[in-house]
């Protein structure tokens, strides 16, 4: 994991902010990528070159021999580079823009040319964080996102930007910002894919002059204020209690509609009220079973049921 020195130096944030954004946003990292072979192949360049040179002239004069050899070493060495896959170099020519060398093998003029940044040109992750964010009905929220970037135009992200990476954190907090004030506060968990497109629009109308691509952002978390979080909680009861009430309602109100029906058709035929009245009888004693007093009409009617149905 970055410290947090490195991690404020990185993004050019007060140090408690920094501080703050480590604790909160601690992510894993892996293992970061070597740049050993950069330097690996500087230093078998020197020493090859300063070898060669001080065989040569060693009979001549020793001292001229060792010292020349350094000398001659260190400027092919430093006229010589490499770069890696993923990083594009950034060449001035007396302080004006020459060209974008690597990936490979580079050559550097001395003292004419001047090596001015090193661009990544891998994805980028940075986190950020848009603390007491005013919603469009001014309730303030604390929200953390992550941004994934990369550069594709490393000559405008040194030319037209100081440092890109702070440029992107501050537009990122920003957006975010402008993004959140758009919306309610029941609105902000509900389109938080909107909200990510939002925001990631925005900061592509930003960042498009700088040579900057933004892939995506994800909002990690939402913290509501405390003093909120049992109003909303008890807001939220409350719309289900309602909810429930209603379906009741509509439930009964359907029942006593069937209820209405089924006794015009027992006015209608009294036939249908006696079965009706023995599926209760069955029914109440079909499991336990039981004693029933019933009217003689009833058991005239059990006695008699082929008679009864014709």
């Amino acid at each position: 994991m970055r410290s947090k020195a490195k991690q404020a130096r990185e993004t050019q944030l007060p140090p408690a902010r920094a501080t703050a954004l480590a604790g909160s946003m601690a992510a894993p990292t892996a293992k970061k990528t070597s740049r050993n072979s950069v330097y690996i192949f500087a230093v078998a360049l020197f020493v090859v070159v300063t070898t060669l040179f001080a065989t040569c002239f060693w009979s001549l004069s020793v001292p001229v021999a060792l010292v020349g050899g350094a000398a001659f070493g260190l400027a092919v060495a430093t006229t010589f580079r490499i770069a890696p896959q993923w990083e594009r170099v950034i060449i001035l020519r007396l302080g004006r823009f020459h060209r974008v060398a690597g990936p490979g093998l580079y050559v550097v003029l001395p003292i004419v040319d001047t090596v001015a940044a090193r661009v990544d040109q891998r994805m980028i992750t940075t986190p950020f964080s848009a603390e007491e964010a005013l919603t469009a009905d001014l309730v303030p929220l604390g929200i953390d996102a992550v941004l994934f970037w990369m550069v594709w135009d490393p000559k405008d992200a040194c030319v037209e930007v100081e440092d890109y990476s702070s440029a992107v954190w501050w537009a990122a907090q920003t957006a975010l910002r402008d993004a959140v004030g758009r919306i309610n506060l029941a609105e902000v968990a509900t389109r938080r894919e909107q909200l990510d497109n939002e925001v990631k629009e925005i900061l592509e109308q930003k960042t498009r002059t700088w040579g900057i691509t933004v892939v995506s952002v994800e909002i990690r978390d939402i913290a509501v204020p405390s003093d909120l979080q049992d109003a909303l909680s008890k807001e939220a009861q409350a719309e289900r209690e309602r909810n429930s009430r209603l379906l009741l309602a509509e439930v009964e109100k359907d029942i006593s509609e069937m209820f209405v029906d089924a006794a015009a058709v027992y006015e209608r035929s009294d036939k249908a009220l006696q079965l009706r009245t023995m599926n209760l009888i069955y029914e109440s004693v079909k499991e336990k079973g039981g004693l029933v007093i019933a009217p003689s009409a009833f058991g005239e009617a059990f006695n008699n049921i082929d008679s009864f149905l014709k």
